[in-house]
């Protein structure tokens, strides 16, 4: 059997790191990787995680399973978070994840017992890992217009032209903030023409949630999804403490189901608990026990917070330096819009070619479509890095 086996297409940004290690040089960049860094280069355990990890330690007394569908404190908690009260939690369902991508894949899954038919309509361009898993659990896929590549903005109309043609119980991915491969975000006035349209058409939306509080505070980045459950019938989000919590490595993730209704929500529950038993039973638990605790601990949530605004202000900071030193060095404002997206990534406009020249003349790492990761930079490598755009012409 295993002999018919046929090899897999190499993921690009792996190969990136790949490439980035085995390259001798001192002064390269890395801007590939999608992770926080802070200005020494290093990934940091955040403050409260630390605090809670060792109260977790003094007083866990087994290692026993939670439950298919995850320490209810957990669930509850993130519910909070990401929705406020913006939906009675009788309408809520929810299930742990192996992070971000489980969540993802969890509600594909969902899609595919409840309608085998729908379409996933996905912005262009998206995360990669959509539609990979997208096709490989053979389910009908339509893009929409997103990104505008003249103006690095939102092609807002483009995008309503397109999703003006999804059907009814179709799903529309839609990244609630920090879009990925972009920075580019809906405004909420767009979020609530999206509502209206999706209120016209039956499309039901689809919300990855892995960068909220990276982009304009936990409740700005929460506000469009939270107006979509204020307003539409049913609602899927997929959620990641990865990035906010920091916490890569103990995949740590949340599959929110919103309901029409609450007699709904026993059905609901019982779907998505059927899907964690089929994958792999019982979700881990580590990463949601500390985020559960530290949710619900005011002292922890506070320096938590404190914490994950020095992160996004980082962020905003380094945007707006390269920016202005990208002005400064071509006499030109075309550089603005580093600036004004959100989050970790920005498409800095180089062709595949130039994004090349970047690597072998500069020591410079970012993804083929010149999707960079801002957090990769410090004060020292802005200038640096700004200097080979403008060499290389971009």
């Amino acid at each position: 059997m295993l002999n018919a086996l046929r090899p897999q297409p190499q993921d690009k940004i792996l190969q990136l790191i790949q490439m980035y290690k085995e390259d001798p040089r001192d002064a390269k960049i890395d801007l590939g990787v999608g992770v926080y860094k802070d200005a020494n280069g290093l990934t940091p355990v955040m403050r409260a995680i630390k605090t809670a990890e060792k109260q977790l330690w003094e007083s866990e007394t087994t290692k026993s399973y939670t439950n298919l569908s995850g320490d209810p404190a957990y669930t509850a908690a993130m519910q909070d978070l990401i929705l406020g009260d913006s939906v009675t939690s009788d309408r809520l369902s929810a299930i742990a994840t192996p992070g971000g991508t489980g969540a993802i894949r969890q509600a594909l899954e969902l899609v595919k017992i409840a309608n085998p038919d729908a379409t996933i309509w996905l912005s262009n361009p998206t995360w990669p890992n959509h539609p990979s898993i997208i096709k490989f659990l053979g389910l009908p896929i339509a893009e929409y217009r997103y990104f505008d590549a003249e103006s690095r903005g939102v092609d807002f109309d483009g995008m309503l032209a397109d999703l003006a043609r999804a059907k009814k119980g179709d799903m529309v991915l839609l990244h609630a903030c920090c879009h990925n491969p972009t920075g580019a975000n809906l405004t909420l006035p767009q979020w609530s023409v999206v509502a209206d349209l999706l209120e016209k058409t039956g499309a039901i939306p689809f919300i990855d949630n892995a960068y909220q509080g990276f982009g304009d505070g936990l409740d700005e980045d929460a506000a469009g999804l939270r107006l979509l459950a204020s307003r539409l019938p049913e609602l899927l989000i997929a959620a990641s403490c990865s990035k906010n919590f920091g916490i890569y490595r103990e995949r740590t993730g949340i599959l929110i189901a919103v309901a029409p209704n609450a007699e709904m929500h026993g059905v609901v529950q019982q779907n998505l608990a059927f899907l964690n038993r089929q994958n792999f039973s019982f979700p881990p638990d580590h990463g949601a026990r500390l985020v559960s605790m530290i949710l619900t601990d005011p002292a922890l949530r506070a320096d938590w917070q404190q914490e994950l605004e020095a992160v996004r202000l980082n962020m905003l900071s380094l945007r707006e330096s390269l920016a202005s030193e990208l002005q400064r060095l071509s006499g030109s404002d075309r550089f603005g819009f580093l600036a004004q997206h959100r989050g970790m990534f920005s498409r800095v406009g180089a062709t595949p070619e130039q994004v090349e020249a970047l690597r072998r003349d500069h020591g410079v790492y970012m993804v083929g479509d010149s999707r960079m990761n801002i957090a990769g930079l410090n004060a020292q490598s802005v200038p640096v890095l700004a200097k080979a755009i403008i060499d290389v012409g971009v």
